[in-house]
Protein backbone atom coordinates (compact mmCIF):
# COMPACT_ATOMS: atom_id res chain seq x y z
CA UNK A 1 0.00 0.00 0.00
CA UNK A 2 1.30 3.44 -0.82
CA UNK A 3 2.56 5.47 2.03
CA UNK A 4 4.26 8.26 -0.42
CA UNK A 5 4.81 11.81 0.86
CA UNK A 6 2.80 14.34 -0.53
CA UNK A 7 2.44 18.52 -0.16
CA UNK A 8 -0.23 21.02 1.08
CA UNK A 9 -0.03 24.84 1.60
CA UNK A 10 -1.59 25.81 5.14
CA UNK A 11 -1.22 29.45 5.94
CA UNK A 12 1.28 30.52 3.51
CA UNK A 13 3.83 27.23 4.41
CA UNK A 14 4.91 23.56 2.91
CA UNK A 15 3.41 20.95 4.87
CA UNK A 16 4.75 17.43 4.02
CA UNK A 17 2.83 14.32 4.87
CA UNK A 18 1.55 10.76 4.06
CA UNK A 19 -1.84 9.19 3.91
CA UNK A 20 -2.69 6.36 3.35
CA UNK A 21 -6.21 3.97 3.60
CA UNK A 22 -10.01 4.21 4.04
CA UNK A 23 -11.88 3.91 7.33
CA UNK A 24 -11.84 5.60 10.91
CA UNK A 25 -8.80 8.41 10.84
CA UNK A 26 -5.79 7.96 12.75
CA UNK A 27 -2.74 10.50 12.70
CA UNK A 28 0.67 9.49 13.76
CA UNK A 29 3.07 11.93 14.77
CA UNK A 30 6.70 11.94 15.16
CA UNK A 31 9.48 13.11 17.44
CA UNK A 32 12.18 15.94 17.55
CA UNK A 33 14.41 15.71 14.78
CA UNK A 34 12.34 12.99 13.00
CA UNK A 35 9.30 12.87 10.37
CA UNK A 36 6.64 11.15 8.94
CA UNK A 37 9.45 7.90 7.52
CA UNK A 38 9.77 7.17 10.76
CA UNK A 39 5.78 5.17 10.88
CA UNK A 40 6.94 3.58 7.67
CA UNK A 41 6.67 0.06 9.03
CA UNK A 42 3.46 0.36 10.57
CA UNK A 43 1.39 2.90 8.77
CA UNK A 44 0.72 0.70 6.17
CA UNK A 45 -0.53 -2.08 8.04
CA UNK A 46 -2.80 -0.03 10.02
CA UNK A 47 -4.14 1.41 6.61
CA UNK A 48 -5.53 -1.50 5.92
CA UNK A 49 -8.40 -0.85 8.02
CA UNK A 50 -7.98 2.76 8.76
CA UNK A 51 -7.41 6.31 7.31
CA UNK A 52 -4.10 6.87 8.42
CA UNK A 53 -2.18 10.12 8.40
CA UNK A 54 1.30 10.90 9.31
CA UNK A 55 2.49 14.67 8.91
CA UNK A 56 6.25 16.10 8.94
CA UNK A 57 5.36 18.36 11.85
CA UNK A 58 6.54 22.66 10.90
CA UNK A 59 10.22 22.23 11.03
CA UNK A 60 10.90 18.92 10.23
CA UNK A 61 11.15 16.40 7.47
CA UNK A 62 10.15 18.04 4.22
CA UNK A 63 7.99 20.79 5.77
CA UNK A 64 8.57 24.01 5.83
CA UNK A 65 10.89 25.47 8.30
CA UNK A 66 10.20 29.45 8.99
CA UNK A 67 10.92 31.33 12.05
CA UNK A 68 7.81 30.91 14.29
CA UNK A 69 6.42 29.14 17.42
CA UNK A 70 7.52 25.81 17.83
CA UNK A 71 5.59 25.27 21.06
CA UNK A 72 3.10 22.40 21.73
CA UNK A 73 0.10 24.52 21.10
CA UNK A 74 1.27 25.72 18.03
CA UNK A 75 1.99 22.07 16.74
CA UNK A 76 -0.97 20.71 18.01
CA UNK A 77 -3.02 23.26 16.03
CA UNK A 78 -0.96 23.02 12.87
CA UNK A 79 -2.29 19.35 13.15
CA UNK A 80 -5.79 20.37 13.44
CA UNK A 81 -5.33 22.16 10.55
CA UNK A 82 -4.07 19.51 8.55
CA UNK A 83 -6.67 17.28 9.34
CA UNK A 84 -9.70 19.70 8.52
CA UNK A 85 -8.09 20.43 5.38
CA UNK A 86 -8.01 16.81 4.21
CA UNK A 87 -11.95 16.38 5.72
CA UNK A 88 -10.58 13.78 8.11
CA UNK A 89 -13.13 14.72 10.79
CA UNK A 90 -12.82 13.16 14.73
CA UNK A 91 -9.17 11.35 14.70
CA UNK A 92 -7.31 8.46 17.35
CA UNK A 93 -4.09 10.97 17.93
CA UNK A 94 -0.76 8.75 18.32
CA UNK A 95 2.27 10.69 19.11
CA UNK A 96 5.52 9.36 19.56
CA UNK A 97 8.43 10.70 21.68
CA UNK A 98 7.74 14.64 21.35
CA UNK A 99 4.66 13.83 18.94
CA UNK A 100 3.25 11.97 22.24
CA UNK A 101 3.61 16.15 23.96
CA UNK A 102 1.84 17.28 20.93
CA UNK A 103 -0.90 14.81 20.87
CA UNK A 104 -1.64 15.27 24.40
CA UNK A 105 -2.13 18.60 23.52
CA UNK A 106 -4.24 18.13 20.64
CA UNK A 107 -6.33 15.84 22.76
CA UNK A 108 -6.80 19.05 25.29
CA UNK A 109 -7.11 21.82 22.87
CA UNK A 110 -9.76 19.81 20.26
CA UNK A 111 -11.45 17.42 22.94
CA UNK A 112 -14.23 17.45 20.02
CA UNK A 113 -11.75 16.55 17.07
CA UNK A 114 -10.28 13.34 19.70
CA UNK A 115 -11.81 9.62 19.64
CA UNK A 116 -8.51 8.62 21.67
CA UNK A 117 -5.26 9.26 22.35
CA UNK A 118 -1.88 7.16 22.22
CA UNK A 119 1.21 7.98 23.62
CA UNK A 120 4.44 6.14 22.48
CA UNK A 121 7.54 6.33 24.77
CA UNK A 122 6.13 10.09 25.41
CA UNK A 123 7.81 13.29 26.28
CA UNK A 124 5.08 15.46 29.04
CA UNK A 125 4.95 12.46 31.49
CA UNK A 126 8.00 13.39 33.66
CA UNK A 127 11.53 15.77 34.38
CA UNK A 128 14.21 12.86 32.85
CA UNK A 129 15.39 13.23 29.27
CA UNK A 130 18.76 12.08 28.09
CA UNK A 131 21.59 14.17 28.99
CA UNK A 132 22.36 15.21 24.99
CA UNK A 133 18.64 17.51 24.44
CA UNK A 134 19.47 18.49 27.83
CA UNK A 135 23.18 19.52 26.71
CA UNK A 136 21.26 21.25 22.93
CA UNK A 137 19.47 23.53 25.02
CA UNK A 138 22.05 25.83 26.40
CA UNK A 139 22.75 28.89 25.54
CA UNK A 140 25.25 28.92 22.73
CA UNK A 141 24.65 25.35 20.89
CA UNK A 142 23.27 27.05 17.85
CA UNK A 143 26.99 27.63 17.14
CA UNK A 144 28.18 23.99 18.32
CA UNK A 145 25.32 22.56 16.00
CA UNK A 146 26.69 23.42 12.71
CA UNK A 147 30.11 21.46 13.44
CA UNK A 148 28.16 18.81 14.40
CA UNK A 149 26.37 18.36 11.47
CA UNK A 150 28.67 19.48 8.79
CA UNK A 151 29.48 17.08 6.25
CA UNK A 152 32.85 15.63 7.47
CA UNK A 153 31.53 14.66 11.08
CA UNK A 154 28.30 13.20 9.38
CA UNK A 155 30.32 11.62 6.91
CA UNK A 156 32.54 10.13 9.45
CA UNK A 157 29.44 8.75 11.42
CA UNK A 158 27.88 6.71 8.41
CA UNK A 159 31.63 5.18 7.88
CA UNK A 160 31.89 3.97 11.10
CA UNK A 161 28.10 2.52 10.52
CA UNK A 162 29.23 0.73 7.71
CA UNK A 163 32.38 -0.67 9.77
CA UNK A 164 30.37 -1.90 12.17
CA UNK A 165 27.87 -3.80 9.66
CA UNK A 166 30.97 -5.47 7.97
CA UNK A 167 31.63 -6.28 11.11
CA UNK A 168 28.61 -7.72 11.82
CA UNK A 169 27.41 -5.60 14.38
CA UNK A 170 23.90 -4.33 13.80
CA UNK A 171 23.93 -0.78 15.33
CA UNK A 172 19.58 -0.66 17.01
CA UNK A 173 16.88 1.57 16.23
CA UNK A 174 17.80 3.97 18.55
CA UNK A 175 21.32 5.00 17.32
CA UNK A 176 20.05 4.61 13.98
CA UNK A 177 17.24 7.29 14.40
CA UNK A 178 19.31 9.36 16.62
CA UNK A 179 22.12 9.63 13.97
CA UNK A 180 19.48 10.10 10.75
CA UNK A 181 18.20 13.01 13.02
CA UNK A 182 21.63 14.16 13.55
CA UNK A 183 21.93 14.44 9.38
CA UNK A 184 18.46 16.54 9.39
CA UNK A 185 20.64 19.35 11.05
CA UNK A 186 22.62 19.93 8.09
CA UNK A 187 20.94 23.33 7.15
CA UNK A 188 20.74 26.81 9.01
CA UNK A 189 17.11 26.43 8.95
CA UNK A 190 16.88 22.92 10.39
CA UNK A 191 18.52 23.61 13.15
CA UNK A 192 17.00 27.14 13.91
CA UNK A 193 13.67 24.97 14.02
CA UNK A 194 15.16 22.42 16.58
CA UNK A 195 17.04 24.47 18.58
CA UNK A 196 13.40 26.39 18.76
CA UNK A 197 11.28 23.38 19.53
CA UNK A 198 13.62 21.84 22.17
CA UNK A 199 13.81 24.90 24.16
CA UNK A 200 10.14 25.32 24.22
CA UNK A 201 9.78 22.11 26.04
CA UNK A 202 13.23 21.10 27.42
CA UNK A 203 15.50 22.97 29.92
CA UNK A 204 19.04 22.16 31.11
CA UNK A 205 17.66 20.14 33.61
CA UNK A 206 15.40 18.12 31.62
CA UNK A 207 11.69 18.29 30.50
CA UNK A 208 9.90 21.36 31.61
CA UNK A 209 6.53 21.17 29.61
CA UNK A 210 4.49 18.89 31.86
CA UNK A 211 1.24 17.17 30.86
CA UNK A 212 0.52 15.48 33.99
CA UNK A 213 -1.35 18.65 35.93
CA UNK A 214 -4.00 17.89 33.54
CA UNK A 215 -3.46 13.73 32.99
CA UNK A 216 -7.20 13.62 34.60
CA UNK A 217 -8.66 14.63 31.53
CA UNK A 218 -7.39 11.79 29.49
CA UNK A 219 -9.55 9.35 31.60
CA UNK A 220 -12.56 10.70 29.25
CA UNK A 221 -10.77 9.38 26.33
CA UNK A 222 -9.59 5.67 25.41
CA UNK A 223 -5.81 6.06 26.25
CA UNK A 224 -3.09 3.81 25.26
CA UNK A 225 0.74 4.03 26.67
CA UNK A 226 3.22 2.06 24.50
CA UNK A 227 7.01 1.88 26.10
CA UNK A 228 10.26 0.43 25.33
CA UNK A 229 11.89 -1.35 28.62
CA UNK A 230 15.19 -0.73 26.85
CA UNK A 231 14.79 3.18 26.36
CA UNK A 232 17.52 5.34 27.53
CA UNK A 233 15.68 8.58 26.13
CA UNK A 234 12.91 8.91 28.13
CA UNK A 235 12.67 6.32 31.12
CA UNK A 236 9.44 3.48 30.91
CA UNK A 237 8.99 5.10 34.69
CA UNK A 238 7.00 7.56 32.89
CA UNK A 239 4.81 5.80 31.31
CA UNK A 240 4.35 3.33 34.60
CA UNK A 241 3.26 6.53 36.61
CA UNK A 242 0.77 8.10 33.93
CA UNK A 243 -0.92 4.55 33.44
CA UNK A 244 -1.12 4.65 37.41
CA UNK A 245 -2.48 7.85 37.14
CA UNK A 246 -5.57 7.52 34.49
CA UNK A 247 -8.12 4.76 35.23
CA UNK A 248 -8.75 2.45 32.57
CA UNK A 249 -5.86 3.58 30.63
CA UNK A 250 -3.98 0.28 28.94
CA UNK A 251 0.10 0.26 29.37
CA UNK A 252 2.21 -2.25 27.10
CA UNK A 253 5.72 -2.32 27.74
CA UNK A 254 7.79 -3.79 24.57
CA UNK A 255 10.85 -5.99 26.31
CA UNK A 256 12.76 -5.98 23.49
CA UNK A 257 12.31 -2.32 22.29
CA UNK A 258 14.03 0.75 23.26
CA UNK A 259 12.71 4.10 22.16
CA UNK A 260 11.46 3.50 18.88
CA UNK A 261 8.81 0.23 19.92
CA UNK A 262 7.00 0.56 16.54
CA UNK A 263 10.65 0.40 14.76
CA UNK A 264 11.56 -2.68 17.18
CA UNK A 265 8.84 -4.40 17.62
CA UNK A 266 6.91 -3.09 14.62
CA UNK A 267 4.57 -6.60 14.35
CA UNK A 268 3.39 -6.90 17.76
CA UNK A 269 3.01 -2.31 17.90
CA UNK A 270 -0.06 -3.04 15.02
CA UNK A 271 -1.22 -5.89 16.70
CA UNK A 272 -1.82 -3.93 20.37
CA UNK A 273 -2.83 -0.82 18.38
CA UNK A 274 -5.51 -2.61 16.36
CA UNK A 275 -6.81 -4.67 19.66
CA UNK A 276 -7.01 -1.40 21.41
CA UNK A 277 -9.05 0.06 18.55
CA UNK A 278 -11.20 -3.22 18.46
CA UNK A 279 -11.92 -3.17 22.33
CA UNK A 280 -12.61 0.69 22.96
CA UNK A 281 -15.06 3.29 21.84
CA UNK A 282 -14.42 6.79 20.87
CA UNK A 283 -14.81 9.29 23.26
CA UNK A 284 -17.60 11.88 23.35
CA UNK A 285 -18.05 13.88 20.52
CA UNK A 286 -17.87 17.15 22.28
CA UNK A 287 -16.35 19.32 25.11
CA UNK A 288 -18.56 18.49 27.90
CA UNK A 289 -17.02 15.85 29.49
CA UNK A 290 -14.12 17.70 29.29
CA UNK A 291 -15.61 20.69 31.07
CA UNK A 292 -17.10 18.76 33.50
CA UNK A 293 -13.86 17.33 34.99
CA UNK A 294 -12.06 20.10 34.53
CA UNK A 295 -14.84 21.62 36.85
CA UNK A 296 -14.64 18.75 39.34
CA UNK A 297 -10.81 18.96 39.76
CA UNK A 298 -11.12 22.31 40.57
CA UNK A 299 -13.59 22.00 43.16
Amino acid sequence: MSFELQETTIHGHRVAYRLAGSGPPIVLIHGITSSSVVWELVGPQLARHHTVLAPDLLGHGQSAKPRGDYSMGAFASGIRDLTLSLGLGRVTVVGHSLGGGVAMQFAYQFPERTERLALVSSGGLGRSVHGLLRAATLPGSELVLPLLAGHHILGAGRAVGRAFGRAGVQLGNDALEMARGHASLGDPESRAAFVQTLRASVDVGGQRVQALDRLYLASELPLLIVWGARDRIIPPGHGRRAHKLVAGSRFELFEAAGHFPHLDEPERFVATFEDWIATTEPGPADDARFRDAVRRHAA
